[in-house]
């Protein structure tokens, strides 16, 4: 059958297991690599066994590093410890950019502190913005309600003259 423009790899389809096939265990795949790996596990744990037998015999290195030791502070080390030989007494220390951003998060929740106080020359600042801002409004307010008043007073002079001179055309 023609597979159109792009054709597929040499290595061939793949076969996918159903759930049926993987509960019945007649998978077509081989179920190796678990075995595998149980049995690298207990080859390690094994060799271990045997490593703690021969602490007695120091290791053999090739070359000058049998000679001399140096400890290279650009050798990647290790950074799994098994539990035995962690030590659980000794704190790690934070780096240099850890602590720093450790100590901008205090300084910055320090800072925000005293502003809710009202402590910081920034806060003191928006305090008295705020105040001027009131008392704006406030006498704002006030004038347009002397105006409103005064617009009632001009108003009802008006109506008074008005019925006023209703009056005096009414009786002449």
């Amino acid at each position: 059958m023609g597979r159109g423009k792009f054709k597929g790899k040499p290595t061939g389809h793949r076969n996918f297991s159903t759930p049926e096939e993987m509960l019945a265990g007649s998978s077509s795949r081989p179920r190796t690599f678990k075995k595998e790996e149980a049995e690298e596990v207990v080859e390690e744990e094994s060799e271990e066994e045997v490593g703690e037998e021969q602490d007695e015999e120091p290791e053999k290195r090739k070359g000058t590093s049998g000679l001399i030791e140096i400890e290279n502070p650009n050798l990647a080390k290790s950074k799994n410890l098994k539990a035995k030989n962690a030590d659980i007494e000794k704190t790690t220390e934070l780096s240099r950019r850890e602590r720093e951003e450790i100590e901008k998060q205090k300084a910055h929740e320090r800072y925000m502190r005293l502003q809710e106080q009202g402590k910081t020359e920034q806060a003191k600042k928006d305090l008295e913005r705020l105040a001027l801002i009131r008392q704006q409004r406030a006498e704002a307010a006030k004038k347009r309600e002397e105006e409103k008043a005064g617009m009632i007073l001009v108003a009802l002079t008006i109506c008074l003259n008005a019925w006023a001179a209703l009056f005096l055309l009414h009786n002449s």
